[in-house]
């Protein structure tokens, strides 16, 4: 568990913020989450892996994104979702 304690105290300096790559800006595309300096939303991002595409295929794509960005999308999305709060839509057990 040494690498869970060290995202949370920040004591390895290898674990990337998304904070240093993503902007959410009003007057760049309409003040969705985007990689910084681009205008490529993170939900752009994380669509394109969920659909199934590489993390190479997504660069190929995008040519000024890095392999950086691309994970600081996810992680700004997987974060997202952690707080995130969801109403069910289907009980388990009801029609």
């Amino acid at each position: 568990m040494r690498l869970a304690s060290a995202r949370v105290t920040g004591e390895n300096s290898n674990v990337m913020s998304w904070r240093e790559r993503i902007v959410i800006d009003p007057a760049v595309h309409h003040g969705d989450p985007c990689i910084k300096g681009t205008r490529v939303p993170v939900s752009v991002i994380a669509g394109s892996l969920g659909d199934g595409d590489t993390p190479e295929q997504v660069l190929l794509a995008y040519p000024q994104l890095t392999i950086e960005d691309v994970k600081a999308a996810l992680k700004f999305a997987a974060e997202a979702v952690n707080n995130a709060d969801f109403v069910p839509l289907h009980v388990a057990g009801e029609q």
